[in-house]
């Protein structure tokens, strides 16, 4: 398994509010699947990001693609494998 982060650009604010609850919605299947390591908004309100747990980069972007945020295309999607380093891992080296 690896880790996917996927950026989700604020493309169209308007619509975004008509679209979240089915984005959260969504998010929330695929978290109680095991599917989602983190989830949030950035504080700028310029997107968010979710990090998906795959096996492989296509899994990722197939999840990361059927979210209503991209589907509707009030968000722009970029997503890209993401190393996951831990305190834990940083304090040992």
């Amino acid at each position: 398994m690896a880790y996917y982060a996927a950026l989700l650009h604020m493309v169209n604010p308007e619509k975004n509010a008509q679209v979240l609850p089915r984005h959260i919605a969504y998010l929330e299947e695929l978290e109680a699947q095991g599917k989602i390591f983190a989830r949030g908004p950035f504080t700028d309100g310029t997107g968010g990001l979710v990090v998906y747990i795959a096996d492989t980069y296509e899994e990722a972007v197939e999840m990361a693609e059927a979210d209503p945020h991209v589907v509707e295309e009030v968000r722009r999607l970029e997503i890209k494998e993401w190393k996951a380093i831990s305190l834990f891992q940083r304090q040992g080296s």
